[in-house]
């Protein structure tokens, strides 16, 4: 995770009595939410407790984990949360959370090398010409949902000529047939 630096340190967020928390940099309230997104930008932040001054950002995290959780899509699995709680009290329990963090960063390394190795698969492919008329195509869909776009009269990319825009529509028609013939064979 990348950290962005600050001058003056941290965001400090006051947690109050009534569950609100209290943004000291824009001086104002936020939500659980709002601290998730600036947790995933990389915002560094610290957590207190509005009338005893103590750090609570453990426990703030902790209650953004719960609820992510409790959306439906779990990242954490039964197996693994077993065992997390079973160290607890264990011998070990010291030596998990330098364990669990440089496994995190591990697993970023990873990612970020596993990312790079893709795109750099299809960089010289035939896939890579494949790759670039699927992203034209699926802007120009997400494009023709965009408030204004038909008015605009904007071609994406700037440059194709409009036969090219009519076999993209009729590409993506194909696809989007195809897909019904999917999701039907699904249900």
């Amino acid at each position: 995770m990348k950290k962005t630096a600050n001058a003056d340190g941290p965001v400090i967020i006051k947690k109050y009595a009534n569950r609100r928390l209290y943004n000291t940099e824009t001086s104002s309230y936020i939500t659980l939410d709002h601290l998730a997104a600036m947790t995933r930008e990389g915002r560094d932040f610290k957590v207190i407790d509005a009338k005893s001054e103590e750090d609570i950002t453990h426990n703030v995290l902790t209650q953004i984990i719960m609820e992510e959780e409790a959306r439906g899509q779990t990242l954490l699995p039964v197996s693994f949360l077993r065992q997390l709680i079973a160290l607890y009290g264990d011998s070990m329990q010291a030596m998990v959370p330098g364990y669990l963090e440089a496994s995190m960063e591990s697993f970023r390394r990873n990612q970020e090398q596993f990312k790079s190795a893709v795109e750099g698969a299809f960089a010289n492919s035939p896939f890579a010409e494949i790759a670039k008329r699927n992203m034209a195509m699926f802007e120009a869909a997400a494009g023709a949902f965009k408030p204004g776009a038909a008015a605009s009269g904007a071609k994406p990319g700037g440059t194709a000529p409009e036969t090219s825009k009519d076999d993209e529509i009729a590409a993506l028609k194909a696809q989007l047939s195809a897909l019904k013939e999917q999701v039907d064979k699904l249900g």
